[in-house]
């Protein structure tokens, strides 16, 4: 039986609808690359941190330990240990009000965290700054995939997806960017590179207001009406009856499955679910946020000077940003396992070669002369370059595919909470795990990238232009291991729904 065909085209409405979703991933970014580059100003740790200010003068001081402090190290990660909270939350907001209000959620809590980290006075402000920056964190990463995939044409799937984490490389970008000008800016340039956070912020919230629900999250409650004249609009076509029939006996099959959590812990949730958390740990397990984190303090611990560390940073953020369009335009053509394969080569090779300079070259005073410097940098910048096209857009793409409608949200907040549970736990102990396992800490998410390949080669399926809604049948029931966990049933028919 030939599979239906899905008409659409891309109209303006439909593409702005997309950017003004992804910057969703530009307000996530710009966090991730401003919260390094912030620890890194002389300004702010003599605020907020003196000890450490102290410490650093030293010369003599440990090259591998003077940023060695768990509140520093609070103040970048509390943002994750919210965004893992918030994300449950996200989940039930997604059901109950939908997409687009979850996103404008999102927006809300992200401009309150801004306003507050650049007015911070204390410590304990500074905190919960980033709390709220968290929570935003947790209802934008959960609502905007989400939202992203099921707007999607199935041609263009993987490619409207990644625009979510392309826009998160374009944020940490911008961020290496304002740290750059800012730490010229004395002494509160730190005030000003926080404070930007709300015009990504500020944009999501006006984009929130303009694009339209998710046709799935509008006919899971009930406004079938609203919810095919959104799929006409998106789609930019008035013949969308085959896919729309789709989305009505996915809406009929989950409205029968009231319990999304409960309903992940029968068996033929598992493969979903396994994929899509191991997926979230092994992205952060490659080390890719213990160098976007801490790009800066990174290289002034190599030898760079402040501002030679920033200009570093910039220097990642740029290849992050341009190695993500080979993901765009390869995801589609190539398909996920075989960027994720490749990857893994690119980043063993990349942190190995670290790893052996710093090992042989770096003693725990000195610094590394300039050509292996610049060798570290370019090592780091390929390590950035194969994480951009492979593990970090598709850790975001392949979860928010692989689950059926009646778990989606639910399976999505599980994978969400994982990385940001991880994210929080790489974030709080790199600076600790640099200073106790110096050199080795590169050989440690080297020796996670072997495994992380040996589970793609045995456990990953290919979802590659496979439509969401049909992933049981043609994916799961496919695979010579997760095949497993529907012998059996015969309930199988709750979980295809094409």
């Amino acid at each position: 039986m030939a599979e239906p065909v899905f008409k659409s085209k891309i109209t303006p409405y439909v593409f702005i609808s997309w950017i003004l979703a992804a910057f969703g991933g530009l307000m996530f970014g710009y966090d991730i690359g401003i919260s390094g580059g912030v620890t890194g100003m002389d300004d702010f740790l003599i605020k907020f941190f003196p000890r450490i200010y102290e410490r650093k003068l030293h010369a003599s001081e440990n090259n591998y330990c003077k940023y060695d402090d768990q509140l520093l190290q609070l103040f970048t990660s509390s943002l994750y240990l919210a965004a893992l909270v918030s994300s449950f939350f996200a989940s039930k907001s997604c059901n109950l009000i939908g997409r687009k209000p979850t996103i404008l959620m999102a927006s809300t809590f992200f401009m309150a965290g801004a306003g507050l980290s650049a007015a911070a006075q204390a410590g304990w402000m500074l905190i919960l700054g980033r709390i709220l920056f968290g929570i935003g964190v947790g209802f934008g990463n959960e609502a905007v995939p989400l939202f992203l995939t099921e707007i999607a044409p199935i041609h263009l799937r993987g490619a409207v997806n990644i625009l979510f984490q392309l826009a998160v490389t374009i944020g940490i970008f911008i961020a290496n960017l304002v740290n750059y000008g800012t730490s010229m800016l004395h002494p509160y340039g730190w005030r000003v590179s926080l404070g930007g956070a709300a015009i990504p912020a500020l944009v999501l919230f006006g984009g929130s207001l303009f694009i339209t629900e998710s046709p799935p999250s509008l006919v899971e409650r009930k406004e079938k009406e609203a919810g095919k004249a959104a799929l006409k609009k998106i789609r930019g076509v008035d013949d969308v009856d085959a896919e729309f029939e789709e989305i009505l006996i996915a809406c009929d099959i989950a409205s029968k499955n009231k319990h999304s959590f409960k309903n992940l812990m029968k068996k033929e949730s598992v493969p979903p679910l396994v994929i899509a958390v191991c997926i979230q740990v092994f992205q952060q397990f490659t080390g890719i946020n213990a160098i976007m984190f801490y790009a800066p303090v990174l290289f002034q611990t190599l030898g760079f000077k402040s501002d030679a560390s920033l200009l570093s940073s910039v220097i990642t953020g740029l290849v992050n940003v341009g190695s993500t369009f080979v993901a765009i335009f390869a995801v589609d053509k190539v398909g996920r396992r075989k960027l994720l394969l490749q990857a893994c080569v690119q980043m063993l090779i990349s942190q190995l070669a670290i790893g052996v300079i710093l090992h042989v070259h770096l003693k725990e005073t000195g610094s590394l002369d300039k050509g292996l410097a610049a060798a570290v940098v370019v090592f780091v910048c390929t390590f950035v370059m194969s994480f951009a096209w492979s593990w970090g857009p598709l850790g975001w793409l392949i979860p928010s595919e692989t689950f059926p409608l009646e778990t989606r949200t639910a399976g999505y907040a599980f994978a969400v909470s994982s990385n940001m549970l991880f994210t929080f736990l790489i974030a709080q102990a790199f600076l600790s795990m640099m200073c106790h396992m110096q050199s080795y800490i590169f050989f440690f998410f080297s020796a996670w990238i072997v495994i992380m390949g040996l589970f793609v080669i045995f456990l990953l399926p290919e979802t590659k232009g496979v439509p969401i809604d049909s992933m049981v049948e043609r994916v799961w029931k496919q695979h010579p291991v997760w095949k497993n966990c529907f012998k059996g049933t015969d309930d199988s028919k709750n979980y295809e729904m094409a």
